[in-house]
């Protein structure tokens, strides 16, 4: 069973939510670990694919789109709209109002919360039914100075 955290900011932006998620991913990369970023929100999916080129000075995370067929050529970082991959990665990053369906197969996943109602309300969700399969999610406050 994977390990679920959830890093959790006050902050509204969208964007900060997204470059969150682009320090875990990073950190995850350089760890050594695959990542697949699941995001089926074509325009959020094409912003965080953005962030990724600029969202840390003298950052570079390699990554590209899966493929319809589900297999990324050869980059640590996959991302999807809602294909899984033929592997199950090490980590899912989670952008989706609802849990992955390859979340389960994965070591690790990585949920993200800002302070948006809708997205706050659908965390709280993907908190309560992590719990209902067994997990014990944990989650880490993120305060504006850690942004």
């Amino acid at each position: 069973m994977p390990q679920v955290d959830f890093y959790v900011t006050d902050a509204a932006d969208g964007d900060v939510r997204l470059r969150l998620a682009c320090r875990v991913t990073e950190k995850a990369y350089l760890s050594g670990l695959s990542v697949l970023v699941w995001c089926p929100a074509d325009d959020e999916l094409a912003r965080f694919d953005d962030l990724l080129w600029t969202f840390s000075d003298g950052s570079f995370v390699p990554h590209e789109r899966l493929a319809g067929t589900g297999v990324a050529d050869s980059a640590p970082v996959a991302l999807s709209r809602g294909q899984e991959p033929a592997v199950a990665p090490d980590i899912v990053v989670n952008l989706a109002p609802d849990i992955p369906p390859i979340a389960l197969r994965a070591a690790r996943v990585a949920e993200f919360i800002d302070g948006d109602a809708g997205r706050r309300a659908a965390g709280r969700e993907r908190f309560r039914r992590y719990r209902e399969q067994g997990l014990a999610p944990a989650s880490h406050q993120i305060g504006a100075a850690s942004l």
